[in-house]
């Protein structure tokens, strides 16, 4: 893509981290949608929007028509086509105790198309062009339409067998939610999840191919970590039945700091970047259902789509960050490591807010609201965070820059942007 339009790394990044901010704010509005008139017409929307998207950025020649396409367009596409849709709706049909396993089996599934899709676009890509792939795989798209209506039904009717709705106005669950620190800190925690996936999912491969590795061994990366992310979702989903799922997303972001660090810190080989991508998998999308099953807990379901919508925004933010980031330390610096670095801090920074949000149920607001929560200065750390865990990291590419010896343990992970 970067060739072909006569770009740069840090224009590729740009397209994503678009495609990113417009799927997040597009997010709440799809999940209201889909809470008032049915999941199914909003799916269905989404496969045709999102299928042109592809077929036009087949055809795109110059960096302003992929940041319109593979950016404006496929993030409004997937705003439409997104988990946080259906996983509103599978928490309405699913049996109150089957709940958290309905989730973790929608979100294992998320990734299916990943295992199967990625060779695929990859061999397109190598046998015939990027351009050849997009069209093909925008077609494949449109087939998505005739499986939306299984989604059938809105929060009012579509719910499990002898369970009723608590039909609160969206305008009072948002309310409740402005004035609830678990669901504010939970905003905080999926930004670094979007963050993590988006810059890794967007970079990895031209991090391998930066470190000698041939451009298909990040790509079985990617097909790996969608594979472990089928079981590491489905896990956690049968966990949460009988486990906090806060406790539980503690553990994973923990685990997010450990895999990543020792994947930065081993010798850069191939195998290294297969074995991070199975590790990381299991971890992948292991944060939405509990993520979702403490949305549902705090405020019910009748609202979900529009409050985990909101939720999944600043998980978009985290992953504009990330892909937009990534691809300017890339071109600015060299190296990917201080993006590793803060992608590590991040993660410590998660692990430890979720040990301070509350399960149950949010609340009602103040008849006087005041100011909101003290969720300014919880952004605060978060930034502060950020800063000081790339202060470290970037002293090896400004060493590297000033003929200074450097950390010889540079390893493998960029994968889409040099196709």
């Amino acid at each position: 893509v970067i060739e072909s339009v006569n770009a740069d790394r840090a224009m590729y990044g740009l397209a994503i981290a678009i495609q990113a901010i417009v799927w997040g704010a597009g997010q709440p509005i799809a999940g209201a949608i889909a809470d008032r008139f049915g999941a199914a017409r909003v799916l269905a929307f989404g496969a045709v929007f999102y299928s042109a998207a592809m077929l036009l950025m087949g055809a795109s020649t110059t960096a302003l028509a992929i940041h319109a396409t593979a950016g404006f367009m496929v993030g409004v596409g997937m705003a439409a086509l997104s988990l946080t849709v259906v996983l509103a709706s599978v928490s309405r049909l699913a049996p109150p105790e089957k709940v958290s396993r309905a989730l973790g089996i929608a979100t294992a599934f998320s990734t299916a198309g990943q295992v199967v899709l990625i060779p695929v676009a990859q061999w397109l890509v190598d046998q015939y062009s990027w351009r050849t792939a997009v069209v093909v795989l925008g077609g494949l798209l449109a087939v998505m339409v005739f499986f939306a209506p299984v989604f059938r039904g809105n929060a009012a009717d579509q719910t499990r067998e002898g369970a009723t709705v608590v039909a609160n106005p969206l305008s009072y669950d948002l309310r409740r939610a402005r004035h609830s620190r678990g669901y504010q800190l939970l905003n905080l925690a999926f930004f670094v999840c979007g963050f993590h996936v988006t810059f890794i999912a967007t970079h990895l491969k031209s991090y391998a191919v930066d470190l000698g590795q041939a451009g298909s061994i990040a790509a079985w990366a990617l097909v790996l970590i969608g594979l472990f992310n089928m079981a590491g979702s489905y896990g956690i989903g049968v966990l949460g039945e009988t486990h906090s799922a806060t406790h539980m997303l503690s553990v994973v972001y923990g685990l997010r700091a450990v895999v990543i660090a020792i994947f930065i810190l081993a010798p850069a080989s191939g195998t290294a970047t297969l074995l991070f991508g199975a590790a990381i998998g299991l971890l992948w999308l292991t944060t939405v259902p509990p993520t979702s099953a403490i949305i549902a807990q705090q405020f019910g379901t009748a609202n979900a789509g529009a409050l985990f919508g909101i939720v999944f925004f600043s998980h978009q933010v985290g992953a504009f960050i990330g892909a937009w980031l990534g691809g300017w330390l890339a071109d600015t610096t060299g190296s990917y490591l201080v993006a590793w670095w803060i992608a590590i801090g991040l993660a410590i920074f998660a692990a430890v807010i979720h040990l301070f949000v509350d399960e149950g149920p949010a609340p009602a607001p103040p008849e006087n609201p005041g100011r909101p929560s003290r969720i300014a200065q919880a952004a605060a750390v978060l930034a502060l965070v950020v800063g000081l865990s790339g202060l470290g990291a970037i002293a090896a590419p400004v060493a590297e820059a000033s003929g200074g010896d450097t950390p010889a343990f540079y390893c493998s992970l960029h994968i889409l942007a040099t196709n």
